[in-house]
């Protein structure tokens, strides 16, 4: 995941077949079932050749009834319960849901379709009455509770103590202690949030997908580059209406447009569908969806003991509380205020050459480029041509290598789920496989927009043998274009890299329990691992072992390259800013004490008033359309990639003081502390052992330009 998007489960109608396979659906049986059977795949990754839609709801409710007799087994044990027979076996149970269950919901975000979100709205009080009977089943709590106050009778390992503790907290935390009046309530909130969601993000991805804004006129497309121009002349082709540009709310798309397209009123026109999404009146409206979503989380925690939503969500973070927060956001936003300020008047000074006078957010990033290049004499369709998709994915190879020896094989006998995804072997120095990485690069309608990263397996240990990992990482980059290979801009580029490092925490894991693995870890330290690999992106000795020009091979210029670190802190007030205001949004919403009484609109307008935000700009997401929190999983938690940014900054430090981006020493204790370690041990002590001391803010605000 990354600052600009996270996992949702959403759907748009694309016909039968979600996987490799375009077979129409056929009547399905235990023994005809792939996601039934055992996997005869290579590492027995999923079959996605073999799977069809109608085999995945037989398959989860059969995981959902073995669960349920496995439960069955642990209650009934007369055997005093303990660690073994208690902890251990509820980890060990619902193994054949969680395979199927991951195949399925990964699916609706990667390669989703009309039937899968059905599916997914019809299965989801399902799963949500059956969690809740696990956490709330009184003999199963009787004997967890049992281990937790015989603790101090036995040792245990660091992994089996984090273990017990997130599993006697999961169950208070979800009802094991309520009345029967309180559990019922609560089981009611839980059904009505699971579903809330699931509609929030269908909405969005159909109200990303709905909207096109077509050109006829070639005449209108100044300012923008060939290959976009192209892209918008095929995607014209594509939707059914050849010799008309289209442009779709898709970031690789609207996001260029906003910042060289000469035509004002088309940026206008682009720019409020873009934050409109999800807000227009119609049958995908998500204002009603968000203000219950808040209000339901809020009634689940003072079901729970607690006075918001962020105190019960932080709980068990780094952060801990939301005045933690608070704090942290509200320090950096003054100076990042005054930096936007400034980066405003340059803007007003150049829009009033135009005879702009009062200039407007569409207006932001077009003329920021056009400061870019008089400042420093560097456009990013300048850079473009050196971040070809295939070069940018070796260099991140060539880094890795270098930092932890890692090597990656393409496998193409390994089935995918889309002919657009990549499947590769990761291998140790030694020789060893690490792990299954699976990539998957560009946008569809069947995938939901930002990027990400997930697993099909998570690591974990079994006879003392190593178990790897199945990890995926999907993004939504530029497209080919016409004879030219996917070109990226510099954040597609540092989006890459930081779904990398995602994709390392899971691959180099190096636990025993799954619960606990890779990036089963405070969602404030979750982004450690991604966005301390950004900074490795545009340094020039890394620029040079893979920013080669497409056409010609030539590498980046020295020139270049001054240019690229010259511009290091170029925009970062209004970068900062637009982050900040959706984290303080986010923790409005979630430090509600009493349900929210005015509509959506109302709320954010007066959330942002409190921040005094510029009205040339507007939170990097919206209440109808910030999935983070309303489909995701960092509801009074987006503050956390701001959290990680003071790791990550502070992480690169102990590289740089070294002199050696690349030093063997620093690289062996991130990876045998951050790495492989998951959520085995607490975060801040897996950071000081690695750093060896708590992190200071010092480097994030010189990155920058904020101190």
């Amino acid at each position: 995941m990354n600052a600009k998007s996270i996992i949702i489960l959403t759907s748009v109608g694309l016909g039968a077949a979600s996987c490799g396979s375009q077979k129409k659906n056929e009547p399905t049986t235990t023994e005809t079932n792939p996601l039934l059977t055992k996997w005869n795949t290579p590492y027995e990754v999923p079959p996605f050749n073999l799977i069809q839609n109608n085999h995945f709801e037989p398959a989860i409710l059969q995981g959902l009834n073995d669960q349920i007799v496995e439960i069955k087994t642990i209650t009934s044990d007369k055997n005093e319960a303990t660690f073994e027979n208690t902890i251990i076996a509820l980890e060990n149970s619902g193994k054949g849901l969680k395979r199927v269950s991951t195949v399925f919901y990964n699916l609706a975000g990667a390669n989703t379709n009309q039937e899968i979100q059905d599916l997914s709205k019809k299965l989801a009080p399902t799963m949500s009455k059956h969690n809740d009977a696990i956490y709330m089943n009184d003999e199963l709590f009787k004997r967890v509770e049992t281990v937790w106050n015989n603790k101090g009778t036995r040792e245990y390992t660091s992994e089996e103590s984090v273990l017990l503790e997130r599993t006697y907290n999961a169950f208070v935390r979800n009802g094991a202690r309520l009345n029967t009046e309180d559990r019922a309530k609560l089981s009611e909130i839980n059904a009505k949030l699971s579903l809330l969601s699931l509609q929030y993000g269908s909405n969005l991805l159909k109200e990303t997908n709905g909207y096109k804004l077509e050109v006829t006129n070639v005449n209108d497309l100044k300012g923008l580059s060939p290959e976009l121009i192209e892209e918008a002349k095929q995607t014209g082709i594509a939707t059914g209406k050849p010799g008309t540009y289209v442009f779709t709310l898709q970031n690789p798309s609207v996001i260029p447009f906003l910042q060289f397209a000469d035509n004002r009123e088309l940026r206008k026109e682009i720019w409020t569908a873009f934050q409109n999404k999800g807000n227009n009146n119609n049958e995908f409206d998500n204002k009603k969806n968000a203000i219950e979503i808040a209000n339901l989380r809020l009634e689940k925690a003072k079901i729970l003991g607690y006075d918001s939503h962020a105190s019960l969500a932080l709980e068990n973070t780094m952060a801990k509380k939301a005045t933690n927060v608070n704090k942290l956001l509200n320090d950096l936003w003054v100076p990042a205020l005054a930096k936007a300020n400034d980066e405003l008047k340059d803007i007003q000074t150049l829009a009033a050459k135009d005879g702009i006078n009062n200039v407007q957010p569409w207006d932001w990033r077009y003329y920021t480029e056009k400061i870019r290049k008089a400042k420093y004499d560097l456009s990013e369709e300048e850079l473009k041509p050196y971040f070809s998709i295939d070069n940018v994915r070796q260099g991140i190879f060539n880094v890795t290598q270098n930092l932890f020896g890692l090597t990656f094989k393409q496998n193409k006998d390994i089935p995918v789920y889309h002919k657009d995804a990549t499947a590769w072997e990761v291998y140790e120095a030694n020789g060893d496989l690490a792990g299954i990485l699976f990539m998957d690069f560009h946008p569809r309608e069947s995938k939901r927009s930002g990027a990400w990263m997930t697993s099909y397996r998570a690591q974990y240990t079994k006879d003392g043998k190593r178990q790897i990992p199945i990890i995926s990482i999907v993004c939504n980059f530029t497209k080919p274009s016409g004879n030219a290979p996917a070109l990226l801009t510099t954040d597609e580029v540092t989006t890459f890299f930081h779904e990398f490092g995602h994709a390392l925490h899971g691959l180099l894991s190096n636990v025993t329990y799954q619960s606990i693995a890779g990036t089963s870890v405070s969602r404030d330290f979750v982004e450690l691992p991604s966005q301390v690999m950004e900074n490795w992106a545009l340094e020039p000795q890394v620029l040079k072992t893979y920013a080669k020009h497409y056409k010609t091979g030539e590498v980046i210029s020295d020139e270049l390259i001054t240019k690229i670190q010259n511009t290091g802190t170029f925009d970062q007030g209004f970068q900062t800013v637009e982050y900040l205001s959706a984290s303080l949004l986010d923790i409005d919403y979630h430090s509600i004490k009493e349900p929210i009484k005015v509509d959506a609109v109302t709320f954010e307008t007066e959330s942002t008033k409190k921040m005094k935000l510029n009205d040339e700009i507007i939170p990097r997401y919206k209440t109808t359309y910030f999935s983070h929190i309303f489909s995701g999983g960092y509801s009074a938690g987006y503050y956390s990639y701001i959290w990680s940014g003071v790791l990550d900054t502070d992480a690169f430090e102990a590289f740089k003081e070294t002199g050696d981006l690349f030093n063997p020493e620093k690289a062996k204790l991130f990876r045998t502390n951050v790495l492989e370690k998951g959520g085995s041990e607490d975060s801040m002590e897996l950071y000081k052992k690695f750093r060896g001391f708590e992190p200071k803010t010092d480097a994030l605000l010189k990155k920058r330009g904020l101190k």
